[in-house]
């Protein structure tokens, strides 16, 4: 069945760059997205993040989403996703609080674990300890937002009936969705998250079997169903296919070769290999093509999964910003319209 409510898209701003490129001038173009897409009425703009990140330069979500803000018009804020177990609680309540200050009450607070263990390691971390580390610190981040008088026995996090003076302006708190790879992770963000916010790099057939695991551990969990089912893609739209994988795939291809270098492809249930040709890689995962094409993949989404908040991900390390606007005004013109049209 069709979502309930309004269809909302959003987009994915990479922040990646290639080693050595001029940041300011790539901070430039990254503005130039969200002004484009702010004037079309999109509704929501995201940002990542990652530390160490091999072969390109990223700068950090913190400044990124701040500097943002100041560009995104009424649009909402994401975040997708904040490494929570790196962090400190208290630092990550307070920050996000002014964030949330900052666009006047629009945040969405995207976490996960994270999977690549030198970022464990730079932070002086087990890998081993991250699930529990994840879970106690967005337990304190919410008690942290909405209670007073906050206590905290975490030995990372001592804290003794203390109050947040800045809080959130979304009350009780912002939305938290959770980003999840495993089946583990599904059910983890069906319990403690408000949503799940569905990765880009699983197939089709993978998402279609976790989201009917969400949903059942919600319902188990005595929890309503989530208000909002969210799903990031990659996508990119050209007036013919072949244009579109001309202009897209070596990008793709180039970032996936990251992403096996980083172990991703390994964080996802059954036998992934993000090493593979581009048209193996693309079969349920990518949606590149004319507008035709990104609509045949992309309604069974809105139509069947329920999924009522598209974030298009549409520019990747080294592409020219021009080529990402181009398919931003082709999916702005020819997609989203249908999409919004239920």
């Amino acid at each position: 069945m069709a979502p309930v409510g309004d269809i909302k898209i959003g987009l994915f701003l990479t922040n990646q760059h290639p080693v050595g490129a001029d940041l300011a001038a790539g901070m430039d173009d990254q503005l130039r997205m969200v002004r484009e897409v702010r004037d079309r009425g999109w509704d929501s703009i995201w940002a990542g993040q990652h530390y160490l990140p091999d072969g390109m330069a990223m700068p950090q979500c913190v400044p990124f989403v701040s500097r943002v803000t100041a560009e995104c018009g009424p649009m909402e804020v994401g975040i997708g996703i904040l490494l929570l177990a790196l962090h400190n609680p208290l630092d990550v309540a307070e920050t996000w609080a002014s964030i949330d200050v900052l666009c006047g009450g629009r945040l969405t607070f995207g976490v996960g674990l994270g999977y690549r263990e030198v970022e464990y390691h730079g932070f002086g971390l087990d890998p081993k300890s991250k699930v529990r580390r994840f879970e106690a610190n967005l337990d304190l981040v919410k008690r942290l937002w909405t209670t007073d008088n906050v206590d905290s026995d975490l030995e990372w996090c001592r804290l003794e009936s203390v109050t947040l003076n800045i809080k959130p302006v979304q009350k009780p708190r912002p939305p938290i969705w959770i980003a999840a790879n495993a089946h583990a992770a599904v059910e983890r963000a069906a319990r403690m998250g408000d949503a799940w916010m569905i990765n880009p790099h699983a197939t089709t057939e993978t998402i279609v079997e976790q989201a009917a695991l969400f949903r059942a551990t919600r319902q188990d969990e005595g929890l309503p169903p989530a208000a909002t089912m969210p799903a990031m893609r990659e996508i990119y739209c050209a007036p013919t296919r072949a244009l579109a994988v001309e202009r897209a795939a070596p990008h793709l291809l180039k970032k996936y070769r990251h992403y096996a270098d980083w172990g991703q492809d390994k964080a996802l249930p059954g036998d992934e290999d993000f090493r593979a040709g581009f048209d193996e890689l693309s079969e349920g995962r990518f949606i590149v093509g004319t507008p035709d094409d990104c609509l045949e993949k992309l309604l069974p989404w809105r139509d069947e999964l329920d999924v009522d908040h598209f974030i298009f991900r549409t520019d990747w390390v080294g592409m020219p910003a021009d080529t990402a606007l181009q398919s931003i005004d082709l999916l702005d013109r020819e997609v989203v319209p249908v999409l919004r049209a239920t």
